[in-house]
């Protein structure tokens, strides 16, 4: 985790609270984490899950992890100690969002249970869920509309999640989300469910 080099700086107690934004929403804010493998499902499951708190009056944002690569951590590449980086930008960011009200999803391969645990730190209690995508690797490679594992295994790319960099899986996400087998409507069902049972919506 890179330390702070900021000083003489303190926070800002703005009037307008997280808690005086949840109230005005008529629903909580927290962040959604969605960790799997390249081709799990992450990206499409974090947009349809929008999609439906969209659609239910929710205030929500998708963080994509192509989409944060453009801009955000477009000076970063994919060694351990970038995507621990990438992951900690992400974290600050989604907090952020939290505090301005919103239900934050974050679809990022995040590979490492210590950056996981990492972004879960920074949030209150409660306030970080995360959701396992599951699947097999032989089904996210026939996903692979880019070609991407077609390319690591030929060695095109390096440091890849699953075929030459690790994928530690979650031990006790708050959700496993069985992504080769259920339909994309059942798992944005059990999403909702869960986010209904934890007082979110």
């Amino acid at each position: 985790m890179t330390e702070t080099k900021s000083s003489n700086v303190v926070w800002h107690r703005a009037t307008v609270t997280r808690e005086r934004r949840e109230l005005q929403n008529n629903h909580r804010s927290a962040i959604l984490w969605f960790t799997g493998l390249s081709g799990a499902g992450k990206s499409t499951l974090a947009h349809a899950t929008e999609e439906r708190l969209h659609q239910m009056g929710c205030r929500t944002f998708v963080m994509d992890g192509d989409n944060v690569r453009h801009g955000l951590c477009g000076d970063l590449g994919f060694s351990l100690e970038d995507r621990d980086e990438n992951i900690r930008r992400i974290s600050e960011v989604a907090k952020l969002m939290m505090e301005a009200g919103v239900i934050v999803m974050t679809a990022f391969i995040s590979p490492l249970r210590t950056h996981r645990e990492s972004a879960r730190g920074i949030a209150p209690h409660g306030d970080f869920i995360e959701f396992f995508c599951d699947s097999p690797i032989e089904v996210c490679e026939a996903r692979d509309v880019k070609g991407l594992y077609k390319k690591a295994r030929s060695g095109e790319i390096k440091e890849f999640t699953g075929i030459s960099s690790p994928y530690e899986p979650p031990e006790r996400p708050d959700l496993v989300v069985n992504t080769a087998e259920l339909t994309l409507d059942d798992s944005v069902r059990r999403v909702i469910d869960l986010l209904t049972l934890r007082g979110v919506i």
